[in-house]
């Protein structure tokens, strides 16, 4: 899909659907959608955005979805919202007060849907959105119910510090910890 930049500036502030159902394995959660995902009606659908491939390498599906086949999740067992709901062109448009009323309205969400896993892809985001300032890659002390929390890589083309291959790693761990509970795939 191709946008005009009239086309992405017209998509800022509008929302993005969730793609979530009760009892998800994982829910995962972007920051918040960008202007192309705005525009198109899809989660991560920038073209330099990871996540699809890296959500394939980790094993979570079959093969690499695009952004939209994003419902599909759902039959595995998987979910996409955002932290924020409002699109922006970058992340660093949303305030400290954003992400933390963010987090509220999240942890009500989690405990509606009551996903085993709340996957934040973004730790930054996580740590402003739930007030933990030493929260770091990986599983979390903290659990929103009986939902646990993960802290995974942003996918963004702009965390250029983690490579697709690294990042498949860290989400291949959530993977295995999701599917070891209660099997399935």
């Amino acid at each position: 899909m191709r946008f005009t930049p009239e086309e992405l500036e017209a998509a800022r502030d509008r929302l993005v659907p969730d793609v979530a159902a009760s009892g998800l394995r994982v829910l995962f959660c972007g920051i918040n959608p960008g202007l192309m995902s705005a525009a198109s009606g899809h989660h991560f659908a920038r073209p330099g955005n990871r996540f699809w491939p890296v959500l394939h390498a980790a094993g979570f599906t079959p093969r690499q979805f695009r952004p939209a086949e994003q419902d599909e999740l759902l039959a595995h067992g998987l979910g996409i919202t955002n932290v924020v709901a409002r699109a922006t062109a970058k992340a660093d448009e949303l305030t400290a007060q954003e992400y933390r009323e963010g987090g509220r309205l999240l942890a009500e969400k989690v405990a509606r849907l009551r996903p085993r896993w709340l996957a934040v892809a973004g730790v930054t985001a996580y740590r402003v959105a739930f007030d933990d300032k030493k929260a770091a890659i990986g599983p979390q002390q903290r659990m929103l119910g009986d939902t646990r929390i993960w802290a995974l890589p942003n996918p963004s083309g702009l965390n250029a510090h983690w490579t697709v291959a690294a990042m498949a790693e860290e989400y291949g761990r959530l993977r295995a910890a999701a599917f070891a509970e209660g099997g399935g795939a």
